[in-house]
Order: C-alpha cells, then structure tokens, then sequence
C-alpha cells in the first residue's frame, strides 16, 4: 500500500498554523484512522502483477481453478493482500513468442511483472544464448518501464546433454544479477521429478504440484508488491 503520506502532513501543517499545536495530536490519531481504518476511505487500488509465462503459468492440463494463477489469487487473498495476478500465461510460448507479444501483454497496465519462461526453449533445444537476447530484451523493456520484476528460473530437460543444460542454466544465473531484479531460482522448485506432484507428461504439476509452486511464491509475490 502506499501510504498517502502528503495528504496527512498538509492537514496537519495547516491545522497547526489555525489552531496551535495542541490540537496536533489528536487531528493526526484521526488521520491515521481515516487513511487505514475508515472504509470511506478511498484506498489505492491493489496492485496490479502481471504473470508472463508459457504453460506452467497457464494451467496447461488444468482446471482453471487449479492453475497457477487462480491459486495464486486465492493465495493472496486468503492473507489480505490488495494484489491482483493478471494471467499473462500462454501454452507453448518460447522466449521469442512472448518478447513478440510482450506490449500487447503490457497493455493492461500491470505495476510490476512475474517472468516464467525458458521450458519450451529448452525442451526445443532451442539456442540459450538466443533465449538470452529475449530474456534480456524483455527485461529491459520492463525496466525501461519501471516495473519491478520476478524472474523465475528454469533447467533444461536432462536429456538435452550436460553441455546444453550448463549453458542453459547459465543464462538464468547471468540475469539474475541484472539490478533490481527479484530471483526465484527454480519455477518447479520441489514439484520437478516428483511423480506425485505431477501429470502424466512429467512436465506439468497436477493440483498438488501447484499448491507446492504457490506456497513458495507467496512471499516472493508479496515483496514484489511492496518494490517501489
């Protein structure tokens, strides 16, 4: 939340000059009460995260209740949070295709971006250092924009080859460090090569498997939130 900080300290600034300091006190109990209490209070709107992603952010195979965006949200607002997840998720996206719809996705106007790409680059065996440029064009372009960022990891599928999956992984570990960006290390973290907490392809979580992903993400979607 952003707290409307101007609004009190020039009632205050102007309450103090009419009426003396003593009167300070109490006015400022009331303002406090009426930015976070009063629910005439017009309080911002929630924030707004868009979600940028292939089939893991989608659903893929899902009922649309438990992909990973609905359970997600209702995540968020079983805590209280005023977040908003814009599902930005596209079966079968590469790196390419989602830095190809990348302004149309903006165009809901999100205050910060989730970024989950790279399985289907990898499970192509498409060149990591082209999904470099992408991930790199993407990420300037969000930050150009001033919209904090969630990059989310990924690993190439094992038997694409030791080579390719370093190089892969490397691209990922490179980004990470660009400034101000927020590092989930592994999307799957703990749902990969888990059985149960998978569907039949081994690729995509079932149900389980997305609670596993949303339960970590929580308080990674939560400090987003709160990024200036």
């Amino acid at each position: 939340m952003r707290f409307p900080s101007h609004r009190v300290w020039s009632c205050l600034h102007a309450t103090r000059r009419r009426h003396g300091a003593r009167t300070v006190f109490p006015l400022l109990l009331a303002c406090l009460w009426a930015v976070f209490i009063s629910p005439c209070h017009a309080a911002d709107r929630p924030v707004r995260i868009l979600a940028l992603g292939d089939s893991l952010t989608a659903g893929y195979g899902l009922a649309h209740a438990d992909g990973f965006v609905p359970r997600l949200q209702a995540a968020l607002d079983a805590r209280g949070d005023a977040i908003t997840i814009l599902d930005g998720g596209v079966s079968g996206d590469t790196s390419t295709d989602a830095l190809a719809r990348l302004d149309w996705a903006l165009g809901d106007n999100p205050d910060a971006v989730i970024v989950e790409l790279g399985g289907n680059d990898g499970l192509r065996g498409l060149d990591p250092a082209r999904m470099e440029q992408n991930l790199t064009a993407i990420l300037d372009r969000l930050q150009q924009a001033h919209l904090p960022v969630l990059l989310s990891g990924m690993y190439a599928p094992p038997n694409m080859g030791a080579g390719y999956s370093q190089s892969f992984r490397a691209v990922f570990e490179r980004l990470s460090h660009r400034p101000g960006i927020l590092w989930d290390p592994f999307f799957l973290d703990g749902v990969a090569a888990h059985p149960e907490l998978e569907q039949a392809d081994h690729i995509h979580p079932n149900p389980a498997g997305v609670a596993v992903i949303v339960a970590r993400m929580v308080p990674l979607v939560e400090r987003l939130a709160r990024r200036p």
